[in-house]
């Protein structure tokens, strides 16, 4: 069992409150992600359930037993840092087996965990490696199996991938991934980059400055975000926001479009405007389009989509994908 609750946690730091009366549930077995932009609160809020930082007020409870004065190491999670933090003069066996040993648990146990730990994450060939001799995706691996031998109730990750290049991160996602579908346990995952936390979360909890936004699945958020600053920051190329008269015309204060909810002519539609770029990415092009009308807007077309920059185009909303928000950036029904 690995459930995590927070009832009204508040975490200051003198008089700046930078946790903010927050409340969810982590259910069992489940990959949450805490996303938002830098400052929002997401690694501190990481940590105050790791028990590294002490809450100011509310209750965390973890199994439905409250451990808001627990110490961490009594909490029974594992906590992967973005930074390896790896004893360069270990070696990878050993580095994996070192709570254990400190625990001093059997010697035919630390191996079976850490022989495990190494089948599940590739790393049995280089179990007698330093870390100084792998590369970054097999350094991250190695802190992750540390983090597996110790069986936690659950797994907090701290950013894990953001040291790692793009391809690395892409396949290290996918090997989370894998481990959460082999273990079934809990997993708490925390990034900036909204494409790990749609690509990885069943669950995502947006924050926005200390609060939650909204919380829900990937493609409820994408969907049906509760207000602008979650329909802005959840989706990549971000949503199309428009007010002024294209809004009031639909007796909202602006109106939300994703890139590839629009119709898009050479030759007439509601909004005209000039191509200011064209990204051909392979699979998909991103046409950035100047309108006097409504100003920049972003449309995601077919990869082999023949535009060029300075054409006259035309972009019309799809008035059943259109979102609508009231002049406190709240959605309307």
């Amino acid at each position: 069992m690995g459930s995590i609750e927070l009832k009204n946690v508040r975490k200051d730091f003198g008089a700046i409150s930078v946790i903010n009366d927050v409340s969810f549930k982590v259910n069992d077995g489940e990959f949450t992600v805490f996303v938002g932009p830098s400052g929002c609160g997401k690694s501190t809020l990481l940590r105050l359930i790791a028990g590294l930082e002490d809450i100011s007020s509310g209750n965390i409870l973890i199994d439905g037993k409250d451990v808001s004065n627990v110490g961490p190491a009594q909490r029974g999670l594992a906590m992967v840092f973005q930074s390896y933090a790896l004893y360069p003069h270990m070696t990878v066996r050993n580095n994996i087996a070192f709570a254990l040993k400190m625990a001093k648990q059997p010697k035919n146990v630390i191996d079976e965990k850490v022989n495990k730990a190494a089948a599940i994450l590739n790393l049995t060939d280089y179990l007698d490696r330093r870390p100084r001799q792998l590369s970054g995706g097999q350094r991250q691996r190695v802190a992750i199996g540390r983090a597996i031998v110790r069986e936690p109730a659950a797994f907090l990750f701290d950013e894990p991938l953001s040291n790692l290049d793009a391809a690395l991160r892409v396949q290290m996602r996918l090997e989370i991934g894998d481990l959460h579908n082999n273990l079934k346990t809990t997993m708490t995952y925390v990034t900036h980059d909204q494409v790990e936390a749609m690509t990885m979360a069943d669950k995502i909890v947006v924050l926005n400055k200390g609060a939650v936004a909204q919380i829900g699945s990937p493609l409820e958020l994408y969907n049906k975000p509760n207000g602008l600053f979650v329909a802005r920051f959840i989706g990549s190329p971000t949503m199309n926001i428009v007010s002024g008269p294209a809004a009031a015309k639909r007796n909202a204060a602006s109106i939300g479009i994703r890139p590839e909810h629009v119709d898009f002519s050479t030759s007439a539609g509601e909004w005209p405007g000039k191509v200011r770029i064209a990204e051909h990415l392979g699979a998909d092009t991103f046409v950035y389009v100047d309108s006097d009308a409504v100003g920049p807007l972003t449309v995601r077309l077919e990869g082999e989509a023949p535009v060029k920059p300075g054409q006259t185009v035309y972009v019309t909303p799809q008035e059943n994908r259109l979102h609508r928000f009231d002049r406190d950036g709240k959605s309307m029904a």
